[in-house]
């Protein structure tokens, strides 16, 4: 019925699309970020944490969904980099613990920590989550220190197939200053996401204001980190795989992509655009507050079309600074034709529950939020 090659193709593009979305919904992390910069008073704050609080759910599911397909379709590089860059990623989860526990404890009463304990750790999840999620995805591009021996998998003794190549499992990310900028850049982009979500959703003028203002600089600091690492990829050697599975070096492999994958391109450059429109938008109209839903959409179609460029077109999307040929690719790392064919079936329910997740969020959105209607209900943050 289906290719293998097919399937490992549409699973990719699975993975980047929800890739992408996780992005769009990480406006709750943008927003909690926020709480104490723009919410002055207890009911600025409370706007904000309710604004954020209805959907932190979606950004956690999509989440788990995100590490659960990529796990289902390429295990290899589940386990390679769960496995072994595992402290980066323990990092990631404890900040969205961090974010699942302050939502449920902070009006819970016998709170002996107090109400704004649990929003400095909302803070915390609001900067770590992003940064250190724009960090795990650079390595796709400036590689990480691995080596895969497949043929490990038949001793007995020791069974393991990914090897860490440091002691910093992980944190040795850090030490890369374009891990960095990506990972700055998804953060300066959940706060452009978060203004914008806000703008949208609450109805208090001085939010809204204070909002607006910010806006101005974390679209600059995002747009600048962001052209920067993308200039940076666009000139550098990208990790390449030939027809017979050898990873060697290509000068601008990843401009190479862009060019030789118009369609790819075009999703890419379609995103790009939206962002700047909801943005540029936002700033020249005070009366303009749609733009999380031109912006939102973009920063989907934006990172899909990155994240398709680092595994099509004959490329490496997780390569090996200790082994070239250790490299991870869509071919050599994906489930069995079994597997892939099964989770390509039950994956064409996908749309209808896109759907619900659309119906539910509109009935939760249909009027802004407002200060009187927090007074007005228990059922809050």
């Amino acid at each position: 019925m289906f290719e293998y090659g097919f399937l490992q193709q549409y699973w990719w593009f699975i993975v980047s699309l929800l890739g992408g979305l996780l992005v769009f919904l990480l406006f709750v992390q943008g927003g909690n970020a926020l709480i104490f910069s723009v919410g002055r008073s207890e009911t600025e704050r409370a706007l904000i944490v309710n604004s954020t609080g209805r959907k932190w759910e979606l950004t956690f599911t999509t989440l788990v969904t995100f590490g659960g397909a990529f796990f289902a379709s390429f295990p290899l590089f589940y386990s390679t980099s769960f496995g072994g860059a595992y402290w980066l990623w323990v990092l990631i989860l404890i900040s969205f613990v961090f974010q699942a526990v302050s939502y449920e404890f902070q009006t819970r009463a016998g709170n002996v920590l107090g109400r704004n304990t649990f929003r400095v750790f909302l803070v915390i999840n609001g900067f770590m989550g992003p940064f250190l999620i724009g960090m795990a995805v650079a390595t796709f591009f400036t590689g990480s220190d691995f080596i895969v021996n497949k043929n490990a998998v038949g001793d007995t003794l020791s069974p393991v197939i990914s090897t860490w190549g440091s002691g910093w499992h992980g944190l040795e990310a850090f030490g890369n200053i374009w891990n960095i900028c990506l990972g700055l850049a998804v953060f300066f982009l959940a706060l452009v996401l978060g203004a914008l979500y806000m703008i949208n959703n609450i109805e208090e003028e001085n939010i809204v204001l204070k909002l607006r203002l910010r806006l101005w600089m974390f679209a600059f600091c995002f747009l600048i980190l962001f052209v920067s690492f993308l200039l940076h990829i666009c000139v550098v050697p990208g990790f390449a795989v030939d027809a017979d599975g050898t990873v060697f070096m290509e000068k601008s492999k990843y401009l190479h992509n862009f060019l030789q994958m118009p369609a790819v391109l075009a999703v890419f450059l379609a995103g790009v655009v939206l962002v700047l429109y909801g943005i540029v938008k936002t700033l020249a109209s005070k009366k303009f507050r749609k733009g999380i839903w031109f912006t939102g959409p973009g920063a989907v179609l934006a990172v899909l079309g990155l994240l398709l460029t680092v595994g099509y077109n004959g490329t490496a999307y997780y390569p090996s600074t200790a082994d070239l040929q250790s490299s991870l690719t869509i071919a050599n790392s994906s489930s069995s034709p079994f597997t892939l064919k099964t989770m390509t079936i039950v994956s064409f329910i996908i749309p209808f529950v896109l759907a619900y997740i659309a119906y539910a969020w509109r009935a939760m959105d249909r009027k802004s939020l407002t200060a009187e209607e927090l007074n007005n209900t228990t059922d809050k943050y």
